[in-house]
């Protein structure tokens, strides 16, 4: 009888029953969370999936991450990490073993999380995006201040109360999420977009930027854990302020930004100076500076008069030059006097030189120089008038002897053409 029943029971083939399988298995287990140690993780396939293991004391199960799941995980995988994967089971029939399709993936705990955020600290810090040579100075005072928060949050109205408070300054709010999923790639495009703003474009450019969310777990902040808004924070050519969570809170956008606050209260307190402070400040400094003046002006008065009292008295230092003064007063009539009588002498000299006698002697002596001139003038023009006129009579007597050659050449070419013209005719008279 048993052996009857063996021979009626339905015959499968290998892939019906690998089918079946597959499809008890998900129908079973559809949607399942499992807790363990990821094991084999080599990182993704060159198709973009992922393949590895899960594990735990006793047991492991193949897991595989499809390309597009990967894709949008805030986590990513890494070997020796304990997640928490969820998805579902299915089975591979090639090689007739069961797996899980993981759809998202989780940190197991905050042992994990704090394992993950040192690992990945300690990669952003050998790559130098937490040197204390990439920190930038805070301005002063800022025109403008840029801030990267949730526009719902208490955060915002804190900072913007602060702000009110101590020096009311133009603010500009790029909302974001600031928890849950793509809550860190908002805050790094809010940081690259606010880097991104022209100089005098239509929207200002901030001075300052400030990233701040309230406090929460781990797990709430750890979107400033991600790498890419570390990066966004550390390549900020404008100066950063992070204020993330409450003081004991730390996240890894604090080592990127130019400077940490506990709060976001206190960030907005390091932002800006007190104004009243400032004022007082500079009635102080105003006083101070009346005063230094006022001494500076009794200290340069007192000198004043002891150099005064160190000098002597107009009379004692003008007697001397008077004196000097009454003798040259004395001795110029007899000077004028002298210099006189010299230019008298000298002029007498030069009008003796000059007689009627002598200037006649220069005009006779220019009257036979011009004579003399004009006579070598006039043998001059004959001179030359005498060769041009033998030049000519050169030429006249060559042009002619030129005319009669040339007129008996062309007479003798003539005859020469008109005696070869009557052989020629002769020549044609026979042939014809």
């Amino acid at each position: 009888m048993p052996a009857e029943n063996l021979v009626n029971s339905p015959e499968f083939t290998v892939s019906e029953l690998s089918s079946a399988l597959k499809r008890t298995v998900e129908d079973r287990f559809g949607h399942v969370r499992v807790r363990g140690e990821i094991s084999g993780f080599r990182g993704p396939h060159s198709s973009g999936h992922c393949y590895f293991a899960l594990k735990d004391e006793s047991a492991k199960i193949e897991a595989v991450i499809w390309k597009f799941a990967h894709a949008r995980m805030r986590f990513k995988p890494q070997e020796g990490l304990e997640v928490i994967a969820t998805g579902k089971l299915t089975t591979y029939p090639n090689s007739s073993k069961y797996q899980i399709v993981i759809e998202s993936l989780e940190p197991a705990g905050i042992g994990a999380l704090m394992a993950l955020m040192e690992e990945r600290k300690k990669k952003l810090a050998a790559e130098g995006l937490f040197d204390e040579a990439r920190k930038q100075l805070l301005p002063w005072l800022p025109e403008v201040i840029g801030v990267v928060t949730s526009p719902t949050g208490a955060v915002i109205r804190d900072i913007l109360h602060r702000l009110e408070d101590r020096f009311p300054r133009r603010v500009l709010v790029w909302p974001v999420k600031v928890q849950g999923e793509g809550s860190a790639e908002q805050v790094a495009a809010a940081i690259r977009g606010f880097n991104a703003l022209p100089e005098g474009g239509r929207t200002p450019r901030p001075d300052l930027l400030i990233v701040a969310r309230g406090g929460g777990s781990l797990e709430d902040l750890w979107s400033f854990n991600e790498e890419i808004v570390v990066r966004a924070a550390a390549d900020s050519m404008i100066p950063l302020i992070s204020a993330v969570g409450h003081e004991t809170d730390i996240t890894l956008i604090d080592f990127a930004a130019d400077k940490r606050a506990p709060t976001p209260t206190a960030a907005a307190e390091m932002a800006v100076p007190v104004r009243s402070e400032l004022f007082a400040e500079v009635e102080s400094l105003a006083r101070r500076t009346m005063v230094c003046w006022q001494r500076g002006q009794e200290s340069r008065r007192n000198e004043l008069r002891a150099a005064a009292r160190a000098l002597p008295s107009l009379s004692e230092l003008l007697a001397i030059p008077r004196q000097r003064l009454d003798h040259l007063g004395a001795t110029l009539p007899r000077g004028l006097k002298a210099n006189t009588h010299a230019h008298h002498r000298r002029f007498s000299q030069l009008s003796a030189g000059l007689t009627l006698k002598v200037l006649r002697g220069q005009v006779a002596q220019a009257n036979h120089r011009l004579t003399v001139s004009g006579e070598r003038i006039r043998l001059s023009a004959r001179a030359l008038l005498r060769n041009r006129r033998d030049r000519f009579a050169g030429l006249e007597v060559r042009l002619k002897a030129s005319k009669l050659s040339n007129a008996q050449a062309q007479r003798n070419t003539i005859a020469r053409d008109r005696e070869r013209t009557h052989r020629l005719a002769e020549r044609a008279r026979r042939a014809l």
